[in-house]
C-alpha cells in the first residue's frame, strides 16, 4: 500500500494550480511504501525480542527511489518515541556497519530508527549531486512524520555527517530536535585535494574534466580520470560528484561552514582506531561550532578509546558497537530525547 505524505501533498496541489505548465509537470510526491523483506539482507539483520524492523521504499519528491529500514521499540506509540533519522556514508547502506547495529541497538533502548540508502549508496559511489540528497533525507523526515514521529534527531555516518548537516542548517522545522555526527570529517574538499588526491596534476586533470562535462551535459557521467581515494586506492567518480563534493572551488561539503549554521544540539563521535577520520578533524568542528555567532546550542565531542591499528573497522565502530550505541543514547536522554 502506497501512503503520500501530506504536506507534501499539499505542495503538490499548490504546485499544480500555478500557470505555467512546464512547471506544473514536474511536479511530485513524497510517498512511501511498506514492503517484503529484500532478499539481500541478512539472516543477522533482525531486532531484538522488545522491538521490530520493517522495510519501506520512499519517493523523493524527484521521484528517486529511497530504499530504507525502520526500527521501532514495542509498546511505544510514534508520538511519545524520538525517531532518529540516519543516513548512512560513502557508498554504503543500512545495512552495514554502523546502521545495522545501531538500528538494533537503538529500537532495543526504546528508540526508533529509520536507515536510509541515499542516491549515492553501494556502486553509486562517488556518482552524486550532493545537492540532490537533500530530496532523500526530506522523503525519509516526511515519512517520519507521516507515521506520527513528532520528535526527529538526523544521524549521519562519514559522508553521511556532511549531508545531515547541511539539511539541518535549511530545515529549521521544530519537530528536528539535534543532529548526531558519527566519524566526522572537517572539510572534504580541502581533504579530497591535500590527502586522497594528493597529486596537484590529478587534481588539475579532475577539475578539467569535471568542467567540461559540466558544460557538455554530460556531468551525471562517469570521468576518463579516475580520483584518489580512501587508504591510496583510486575511485570513478562524476562530474556533477567532484564539483560538489570534491573540488575547493565549487564543492559545499565543509563541515566548519555548515556546523555553525545548524540551531540544536549536537554531538560528534569518532573511534580512536578510525582509519579514515584525522585525529585533528573532529577539533575543526568543534572550533567551528564554537565561533561567535554560531547558532549551536551545545556541542559534545567523544572519542571512543580503541588501542587498535588504524583501520576502516575503527571507522565503522565495528569493534566498539556496544560502547557507541550507549554513547548516542546516554547523549539523548541527556537532551531530553
Amino acid at each position: 500500500m502506497r501512503f503520500t505524505t501530506s504536506l507534501a501533498a499539499a505542495l503538490v496541489a499548490a504546485v499544480l494550480v500555478l500557470p505555467a505548465p512546464a512547471f506544473a509537470a514536474q511536479a511530485g510526491a513524497i510517498a512511501f511504501d511498506f514492503t517484503s523483506r529484500p532478499a539481500a539482507v541478512p539472516a543477522t539483520f533482525v531486532a531484538t525480542p522488545n522491538a521490530r524492523v520493517r522495510f519501506l521504499t520512499l519517493t523523493a519528491l524527484d521521484g528517486n527511489r529511497v530504499d530504507s529500514a525502520l526500527w521501532e521499540p514495542a509498546g511505544k506509540s510514534p508520538a511519545t518515541t524520538t525517531m532518529v533519522v540516519a543516513v548512512h556514508g560513502s557508498g554504503a547502506n543500512y545495512i552495514d556497519d554502523p546502521m545495522a547495529f545501531l538500528g538494533r541497538g537503538l529500537s532495543a533502548k526504546g528508540y526508533a530508527m529509520l536507515a536510509i540508502d541515499t542516491r549515492q549508496h553501494d556502486e553509486h559511489i562517488n556518482t552524486d549531486n550532493f545537492y540532490d540528497i537533500r530530496n532523500d533525507i526530506q522523503a525519509a523526515v516526511f515519512t517520519a512524520r507521516a507515521l506520527g514521529y513528532k520528535t526527529i534527531v538526523l544521524l549521519g555516518h562519514s559522508l553521511g555527517t556532511i549531508q545531515v548537516q547541511y539539511y539541518a542548517a535549511q530545515d529549521w522545522s521544530p519537530d528536528i530536535k539535534a543532529v548526531v555526527l558519527l566519524s566526522p570529517f572537517a572539510n572534504l574538499p580541502w581533504k579530497s585535494r591535500n590527502v586522497l588526491i594528493a597529486n596537484e596534476r590529478q587534481y588539475a586533470d579532475l577539475t578539467d574534466a569535471a568542467l567540461k562535462s559540466l558544460r557538455d551535459g554530460t556531468q551525471s557521467a562517469v570521468l576518463p580520470v579516475k580520483m584518489g581515494y580512501l587508504q591510496g586506492a583510486s575511485s570513478p567518480v562524476t562530474g556533477q560528484h567532484f564539483l560538489t563534493y570534491r573540488d575547493e572551488t565549487t564543492g559545499i561539503s565543509d563541515g566548519t561552514f555548515w556546523i555553525k549554521r545548524i540551531p540544536h544540539p549536537l554531538l560528534l563521535v569518532r573511534d580512536q582506531s578510525d582509519g579514515i577520520i584525522l585525529t585533528f578533524e573532529p577539533n575543526m568542528l568543534l572550533s567551528a561550532a564554537g565561533t561567535p555567532g554560531s547558532l549551536v546550542t551545545s556541542i559534545k565531542f567523544v572519542l571512543i578509546p580503541d588501542d587498535r591499528p588504524l583501520s576502516l573497522a575503527g571507522h565503522k565502530f565495528t569493534n566498539n558497537q556496544q560502547q557507541l550505541i550507549d554513547t548516542v543514547t546516554s547523549w539523548l536522554a541527556d537532551q531530553h530525547l
